[in-house]
C-alpha cells in the first residue's frame, strides 16, 4: 500500500469519525416535534363492572352504585325499585382511553378502569357496556369486556397481603371506535410544527433544515414552540409524502442549562451545558449523640438501704473539624463538579443545598427548577 493510499484511507477514517459523531448528537424531528392536528384524545366515561366474588362495592355505602344498578336494570325490563339490593359483585368504576389520530369506525382501543367506590378488587370482573365521550360531549367509542388486573389482594383473620393495584385493570382492544374526528390533512396549505421542549436556536434550525430540503424558504420559526410551513405552490405532490421526509430530517437540538431538582426523593439531574463560575464550598453538620447508660447503685452491706437506679448520660459533639473548603473553579464541566461534590463526601440532599446556595451566590450558571 502506497502513502497516499495510506493518507487517503486515514483521511476517510476522521471524516466518518466526525460525521458519526455530529450524527450521535442529533435528533429525527419526528422526535422532538409533533404536526399540529396528529394527536390523541382523551375519552372518559363511567359504567359498572360486573361478576366479583364478592369484592364489589357495598351498596348501603356506595349510594351512586345502587342507583346505576337500578337504572340499568330498568333499562332492561327488570323494576328493582321496591326491592332491597344488597349485592357485592358490583362495581361503580371510571373507564378511560386514548382515541388515535385519525381513527377510523370500527377500530379497537385499549381503554383502562379504575374502580370508583369501596370496591377491593376487579379481578375476574366484566365491565358492561359504557359510553367513552371526549371533551366536547360527543360519544367516540364504546367500551365493554373482561377486565384484567395485574395486582391481588389476600387476606386472612389477622393478616392481609396485598400486591400491585387490584382496584384497576386494563381490557386490550375493549373499545370500539364509533365517531371519528373531523381532521382533512390532505387539504392544508399551512402546517405548524409543535417542539416538545420550546427553544429559539432549535426553532430556528428546523425551519433551515426544512428549507434546504424544499430547496425555497417555506418554513418560518414564529415562536420558541412553533414552526410554521407554508406548502409550496408548485408542488403536487402527496402531503403525506412531504411530511414523511421532513420528519426524518436531523437537527441538534439545543436546551437552556437546567439543574432539576426533586426534593422529595432526592433525586438531581443537570443538563450537559451546566456550568459554574469559581466559587468556595464547604460542607459540615454539627452531630450532638446524647445516650442513655444507667447504672444500679448498691447499698454497703450489713446496711438497710436499698437498691436504686441512677441516670448516666454521655453527650458526644461532633463538629465535623474534618471537613474541608473546596474550591470549584470557573467554567467546570458537569462531570467535574459532580466528580468535586462527590470527593466531598457529599449526599444527593446535601448536594440539593449546595446547588441552591451556589445559585443564590451567582455562581451557578444554568436554572434551577424544583419539582
Amino acid at each position: 500500500m502506497t502513502s497516499g493510499v495510506i493518507y487517503r484511507f486515514f483521511a476517510v477514517m476522521v471524516c466518518l469519525t466526525i460525521l458519526t459523531s455530529a450524527a450521535l448528537a442529533t435528533s429525527r424531528i419526528k422526535d422532538i416535534a409533533d404536526f399540529e392536528g396528529i394527536r390523541e384524545n382523551q375519552l372518559i366515561g363511567y359504567g359498572l363492572v360486573v361478576g366479583l366474588n364478592g369484592t364489589g362495592d357495598a351498596l348501603r355505602n356506595t349510594p351512586f352504585t345502587k342507583q346505576s344498578l337500578q337504572a340499568m336494570l330498568e333499562r332492561l325490563g327488570v323494576n328493582t325499585r321496591d326491592v332491597d339490593l344488597n349485592t357485592d359483585t358490583v362495581a361503580a368504576v371510571m373507564v378511560t382511553a386514548n382515541l388515535p389520530p385519525f381513527a377510523t369506525q370500527g377500530t379497537r382501543i385499549d381503554v383502562s378502569v379504575s374502580a370508583l367506590g369501596d370496591s377491593t378488587s376487579l379481578q375476574g370482573g366484566t365491565l358492561l357496556v359504557t359510553p367513552l365521550v371526549g371533551a366536547d360531549g360527543e360519544v367516540y367509542a364504546i367500551a365493554q369486556g373482561s377486565v384484567a388486573v395485574g395486582g391481588f389482594a389476600a387476606a386472612g383473620d389477622a393478616a392481609t397481603i396485598v400486591r400491585g393495584v387490584p382496584t384497576s385493570g386494563r381490557i386490550s382492544n375493549g373499545g370500539l371506535v364509533e365517531r371519528e374526528v373531523e381532521f382533512k390533512l390532505a387539504g392544508m396549505t399551512t402546517l405548524r410544527l409543535a417542539l416538545r421542549n420550546p427553544d429559539l436556536t432549535t426553532a430556528r434550525r428546523i425551519a433551515l433544515t426544512i428549507n434546504e430540503l424544499i430547496g425555497m424558504p417555506t418554513a418560518e420559526p414564529m415562536d420558541p414552540g412553533t414552526v410554521q410551513i407554508e406548502l409550496p405552490l408548485n408542488y403536487d405532490g402527496n402531503i403525506v409524502d412531504l411530511l414523511t421526509d421532513i420528519e426524518q430530517l436531523l437537527v441538534e437540538p439545543d436546551l437552556a442549562a437546567r439543574v432539576v431538582i426533586d426534593e422529595g426523593s432526592g433525586i438531581i439531574v443537570m443538563g450537559q451545558d451546566v456550568k459554574v463560575s469559581q466559587v468556595a464550598v464547604a460542607q459540615g453538620n454539627l452531630t450532638v449523640t446524647i445516650t442513655e447508660d444507667p447504672f444500679a447503685s448498691q447499698p454497703l452491706p450489713f446496711t438497710d438501704g436499698e437498691t436504686q437506679i441512677l441516670p448516666r448520660t454521655n453527650v458526644n459533639v461532633d463538629d465535623d473539624r474534618e471537613a474541608k473548603l473546596a474550591i470549584v473553579d470557573q467554567t467546570v464541566t458537569l462531570k467535574q463538579l459532580v466528580d468535586g461534590l462527590n470527593a466531598l463526601g457529599i449526599g444527593p440532599r446535601d448536594m440539593i443545598s449546595i446547588l441552591q446556595a451556589i445559585k443564590a451566590a451567582g455562581a451557578l450558571q444554568a436554572e434551577i427548577e424544583v419539582l
